[in-house]
Formats: C-alpha cells, sequence, structure tokens
C-alpha cells in the first residue's frame, strides 16, 4: 500500500497484534493492497530488502527494529528515505479489545500521519575543541582532571585551600580562585575568577599558590562545576557543556565526565524558535510593552533590544514557552514549524475520523518522557485506550492557546498533557493557556475542562486515569488549513468553536493579561494627539489622515498595553474579551472631532478642542500674547503664521541687530594697537 506516494509496510510482531490489512487499507484510503507481514525484521526481512529496490521512500511500522531496518537499507538502497512509525505500543498492544473497529482507525490515523511530508528545521553550528575546566574542591577536582587529561584539554580551578597533597606529575594546569560570573555556550564559555592564584611548582606536602590577581578573565569549551553550590547559570540543566553533578554521588560524577568527553567536535544544533519583530509587542519609545517570553524564558536566552528582543539560539534550550505565551505570533517554535504541527494534528485527526473513529482524546507527549510511559503501559499493563491518541512534540511546554484551540476545532473531545517531571517548574505558561482556553469553552457553553495536565510519574497511575476519563464528543469537526500566523490559526479554530455552539455569546469575557479585547478611551480627555496609534505595535489603533479621528480594530488588539502606557493624558483602558461578532474585524472609530481651519486661508489644521484650548491658556497670559489680537497667531496654519510674522516685522520689532564687521574693521583696530604699543593678535 501507498500512502502520499510512500510505500507502508506493516508487521503484527508475530502475531502479537490483530490486525486486518484489508480494513486498515480502506481505513487509510491508500492506494494498493495491504499485505500484513509477520515477522518482517527477521524471518521477512527480504521483503523489506525487496521494497527498497524501486528507490521510493519506505515506511516502517516499527520503531523498536528501526536501527536494524536503517544498517540494511544502508547497505542495499542507502539512497532510500525511511521512515518509522510506532502502531504496537500505541495502539496495537491494548486490553481494550472491544473496540476492534476504534483501533483500526487509529492505526490508520498514526500511518497517515507519518506519511506526511514535513520541512526541516535550520540548525546553528557549535564548535568545541574540548577546552575543559573542572571548578570545585581539591579532593574532588584533582582525581576527575586526572582521569579526563588524555582526553580533554583540562584546566582546573580549585574553590577551596584544603589540604590536598600536590599529584606527583602535573598533567593539567592548577588555580585556586572564585568564580563570580559566567556567559557563554557550548565551545564559548567565558568565567571572571576571583583571586585567581597559580599553584606553586615548590609545593610540598600540600598545595601551595601564588599571590592571586583581583579578577581574571578565562574562556573554555566545556565547565565541570564540582562545588556542588548554586548554579552558575540560570537553567543551568539546560546549558549545553556546562555539567553539574552531586559531587557526593560517584556515579553521577562518572556520568557527568562521560557526556562531556563526547562532547569534542562539530555540532548542529536546531534554531528552536522562529521571530518577526515586526509583530513584537514588548516596546515602543522605550516604554515595555509585552514582556512575556523574557518574563518565562528559564534560561535568559532572550533579551531586550529597543522595541523587539534578541534570541540567542546558542543558549536557548527549545522549551517553545516563549511561543506558548506571545499574543502576537512573533515568536513561533520552529522545530518543527508551527504550521508542520499543526499539519500533523489535522491529518491524524481527519483520518481518524474518516476511518470511523468516534470521541477522540489527545495525549500530548514529549519523546523523552512520553514515548517510555506509553511503551510501560502497553508492555506492562492495559495499554492506551483505544479513543487515545498520542501525539509527540519536541517539548511539551510550546503548547499555546493556538494548538489547543485547533485541537478541538478539528475534533478532539479531551485533551490530556502529559508533564514531564522535569517541567513541573515551566508550567506557568502551559497553565495559563489552558485557562483561557477553559475561559473560551465554558463562555460557549462547549463545557469546561476538555483539557488537563497529567503530572505523574508512574505509567500505572497515568493508565488508570485514561481510562477512568469518559471519552467526550468532540465540539467540532472542522478542516480549515492552519495557514497565516498564530492570530490566524486561532481566529479560525475559534470561529469553528463558536459555530459548533447551541446559543454561542457575541462577546466572552476573558481573564486579566489575555490577549484579547478591546480599548476604552475617555472622550473627554482625548485631545486626539494620535501617539497610542504610532505606539501600537499591531496597527490595531488608526488614525484618518482626512480628518482628526481616532479608530480601532478589536481583532488585531494584542492587550499589550503600549497604547495605555505611552497616553500623555491616560485616558485609555484596556478590557479583555473575545469579540466573535464581524465587528470585530472592522474599523470602530472611537473618537472624532472637526479640525480647526486657518483664520486666514481656511486650511484644515490641528484638533478644534485642542486650539481652543491652546488659545484659552495663551492669550492674554502669556508674554508673547499680551497684545489684543497676538492668539490669532495661534489660530493660523504653519504656513501663515509665518507669512504673518514677516509682514508684520515680528522678527525685527524691538530687536537691536549687532552691526555687522568687515576686514577693513579688524585692520583698523590692529593699526590703532600698534599706535598704542601693544601687541598683535591673531585675526
Amino acid at each position: 500500500m501507498k500512502l502520499n506516494g510512500k510505500t507502508v509496510l506493516v508487521c503484527n510482531c508475530e502475531g502479537t497484534m490483530s490486525l486486518d490489512g484489508k480494513a486498515l487499507a480502506k481505513a487509510c484510503g491508500g492506494d494498493g493492497d495491504l499485505t500484513i507481514h509477520n515477522h518482517l525484521c527477521r524471518t521477512q526481512i527480504d521483503r523489506f530488502t525487496t521494497a527498497l529496490q524501486s528507490g521510493e521512500p519506505l515506511i516502517v511500522a516499527c520503531t523498536q527494529e528501526a536501527p536494524l531496518f536503517s544498517e540494511v537499507a544502508a547497505e542495499a538502497a542507502p539512497d532510500t528515505a525511511l521512515g518509522f512509525v510506532n502502531i504496537r505500543e500505541r495502539a496495537g498492544w491494548s486490553e481494550d479489545v472491544a473496540a476492534t473497529a476504534t483501533i483500526t482507525a487509529k492505526i490508520a490515523a498514526f500511518l497517515v500521519e507519518s506519511a506526511m511530508d514535513l520541512k526541516p528545521s535550520t540548525t546553528v553550528s557549535l564548535t568545541s575543541n574540548g577546552e575543559c575546566l573542572i571548578y570545585g574542591p581539591g579532593e574532588i577536582a584533582i582525581p576527575l582532571a586526572e582521569q579526563v587529561a588524555d582526553r580533554l584539554a583540562v584546566t582546573l580551578l580549585l574553590s577551596d585551600d584544603g589540604a590536598v597533597t600536590p599529584p606527583v606529575v602535573s598533567r593539567v594546569p592548577m588555580f585556586r580562585g572564585s568564580i563570580i560570573r559566567a556567559a557563554g555556550h557550548l565551545g564559548a564559555f567565558t568565567v571572571t575568577i576571583a583571586n585567581q592564584a597559580s599553584a606553586s611548582a615548590s609545593s610540598r606536602d600540600r598545595l601551595a599558590f601564588t599571590d592571586g590577581e583581583p579578577e581574571t578573565e578565562l574562556t573554555c569549551d566545556l565547565i565541570l562545576d564540582l562545588t556542588g553550590q548554586a548554579p552558575l547559570f540560570p537553567g543551568a540543566e539546560k546549558r549545553d557543556g556546562y555539567a553539574r553533578p552531586d559531587p557526593g554521588n560517584p556515579a553521577a560524577l562518572q556520568k557527568a565526565l562521560f557526556e562531556l568527553t563526547a562532547l569534542v567536535g562539530e555540532f548542529e544544533k536546531p534554531r528552536y524558535v522562529a521571530y518577526d519583530i515586526d509583530l513584537c509587542a514588548h516596546s515602543r519609545s522605550a516604554i515595555t510593552g509585552c514582556s512575556l517570553c523574557l518574563d518565562i524564558c528559564p534560561t535568559s536566552a532572550i533579551q531586550s533590544s529597543g522595541d523587539g528582543v534578541v534570541f540567542d539560539p546558542f543558549i536557548c534550550a527549545g522549551c517553545g514557552q516563549c511561543a506558548s505565551v506571545c499574543p502576537s505570533g512573533a515568536v513561533r517554535y520552529a522545530m518543527p514549524s508551527a504550521e508542520d504541527t499543526l499539519l500533523r494534528l489535522r491529518g491524524l485527526l481527519t483520518a481518524y475520523f474518516k476511518a470511523g473513529g468516534e470521541k477522540p482524546t489527545l495525549l500530548l507527549h514529549d519523546i523523552r518522557h512520553g514515548e517510555p510511559m506509553i511503551a510501560a503501559m502497553a508492555r506492562h499493563g492495559r495499554g492506551l485506550p483505544a479513543p487515545v491518541l498520542p501525539f509527540a512534540f519536541n517539548e511539551i511546554t510550546q503548547i499555546g492557546l493556538d494548538f489547543l484551540a485547533a485541537a478541538l476545532a478539528y475534533g478532539a473531545g479531551r485533551i490530556y498533557i502529559m508533564l514531564p517531571p522535569g517541567k513541573r517548574d515551566e508550567r506557568a505558561g502551559l497553565d495559563q493557556q489552558i485557562a483561557l482556553a477553559d475561559a473560551l469553552l465554558g463562555g460557549l457553553d462547549l463545557g469546561e475542562g476538555r483539557i488537563a495536565v497529567i503530572d505523574e510519574d508512574d505509567p500505572a497511575k497515568i493508565e488508570a486515569l485514561l481510562y477512568d476519563a469518559s471519552p467526550r464528543d468532540s465540539a467540532a469537526r472542522a478542516s480549515f488549513l492552519p495557514l497565516g500566523g498564530k492570530r490566524t490559526v486561532l481566529t479560525l479554530a475559534l470561529g469553528e468553536l463558536h459555530a459548533a455552539a447551541e446559543a454561542p455569546p457575541e462577546v466572552v469575557s476573558l481573564p486579566a493579561g489575555a490577549p484579547f479585547g478591546r480599548i476604552a478611551v475617555d472622550t473627554e480627555g482625548c485631545t486626539l494627539c494620535l501617539a497610542c496609534v504610532s505606539a501600537c505595535p499591531v496597527s490595531a489603533i488608526r488614525d484618518n489622515p482626512e480628518s482628526p479621528e481616532l479608530s480601532f480594530i478589536e481583532q488585531l488588539c494584542v492587550q499589550c498595553g503600549l497604547c495605555q502606557k505611552t497616553c500623555p493624558e491616560k485616558v485609555i483602558s484596556l478590557e479583555p474579551r473575545y469579540n466573535f461578532a464581524s465587528e470585530a474585524r472592522d474599523a470602530v472609530v472611537l473618537h472624532s472631532e472637526e479640525p480647526f481651519e486657518c483664520i486666514r486661508c481656511g486650511t484644515p489644521f490641528g484638533v478644534k478642542s485642542a486650539i481652543e484650548r491652546i488659545v484659552d491658556q495663551l492669550a492674554g497670559k502669556h508674554s508673547m500674547f499680551q497684545g489684543e489680537n497676538s492668539a490669532d497667531i495661534i489660530r493660523m496654519c504653519d504656513n501663515c503664521r509665518v507669512n504673518v510674522q514677516f509682514e508684520d516685522g515680528a522678527f525685527n520689532q524691538g530687536v537691536q541687530r549687532r552691526p555687522m564687521r568687515t576686514t577693513d574693521d579688524d585692520l583698523r583696530e590692529r593699526d590703532e594697537r600698534r599706535a598704542r604699543g601693544e601687541p598683535d593678535e591673531d585675526l
């Protein structure tokens, strides 16, 4: 059978899965018949080799034996593209045998998803020459430094003055000092050391050191921190090339050494996020609006840079929280792209429904934690319930409201998010996105509680939770293409959910901080200075070049607050909400006034109320406007104001001009000085 031009090979793993080739081929909607193999990785490996000869892309429904298949392919047909998909642990090994049709639909959905074409992620290059700084107490640091001295170029920095016997042979340079600052990444670390002192070559019974320098700087490729104190970096466990094992755990120390010795050479690191400064609502004119990505980044890989922010791809650990909370879509996850992830989701659910599946529950997980949990449930428990569809991410914390809304619009009845243990302190952004989704679902009366986080490490408890949860009907079954940015996808998904609701309201109130809403302007205090127009990063606030007018497009507003902070009169307030009405897409006039016409030429300029206010405040009160008609100049346009002042001689009145000097004046004064016997001065 072929799917999307790719040959699909399916095996029932020695009969441990009950698979119907005809039913599965029909459910997939593929081209040709589907043969169910029994032992493809061993006794039937020749069938795999034969399939390779066509040169067409090949998908094997087995991930356990992927290394074997890849090795065979490398010898027999190295140019053939290979892909693998797990149907065994995710579907076939399940005790939910009463739902055979649902399991068939589920496997068909996995096969269709695996055949999709996704764009490769971009990368950045890092180079490590193995220059390693080992920092810690001598009794631990010296033996470890000697252990890897043949593999790494080690520099040893002792953090104590302990009574350490000097080594018989000095294999590594040794210093004493304290690291007070550290920056950088794998292959390019920089540390600032206080009181760095060299070990004395004449040390006898214990190490002695020369006088230390107040502050020095050292560069290295790798750092092994053995102090057991506070880490040198925020999000230290995510910093490639920086190891901080428990100094009292010998196994952890050896593991850290093993991992560091492998970090020598050239490496490609994914560029995890894509950034569009034109959509960024961070700052305007040195006034800060949105800082969600800066506040939530665990590794400090994001820094403010004028009106936008700067991402350091070498430090970024790829958690995706910045993309999750970004209200405008300026930051988007790029491994894979958000568009490809949504296309995978659409393909999975569409294929599931087309094959006859009902009430799907999405189980969102990452690969490192989620796949072992799913495998443990399949091997040692009942396996996943039939309607539960696992969906893998690079990082679970990258999930945002756009994905959740799209998943519900595409037909997911429930969504469970399997949180890895190491991510528990990074779930703030995820919780915020779920709260927004719940507020929208509750406002549409589609039922809150469809989305939940599974914060468990025990696969048995996860399995019990999934079996105890009753499947829920889909809120909608949309099929829109997830094209465009984050806001476009959100608009499409929420529009589908609104259309599916029985009695949907036009407006749903949202909690503070929500990225949707409108602004209110106190027109009594507004002078139509239009500072808010220039401050708005998404052009939600607009002016009218023909007349003094302020208008607003609610659907574009991200509630960043820049307009509110920029307004000199402080007459703007924010109201978080989601408006489903068509008027939210149109410009609505918030405030308008008549333009003031020049009293001399009739040209419209300025705002009538503002000009009258200025006249009232200055006429007869300011020294420049004491005359009977002196304030009339304020009522004139720029051109007439200048012309009148020249015509009336206003620029010359009361001004004593200094006489013009010439060369003759200078020469005459020089002769007079000489006559008085005074020395000449430079002209």
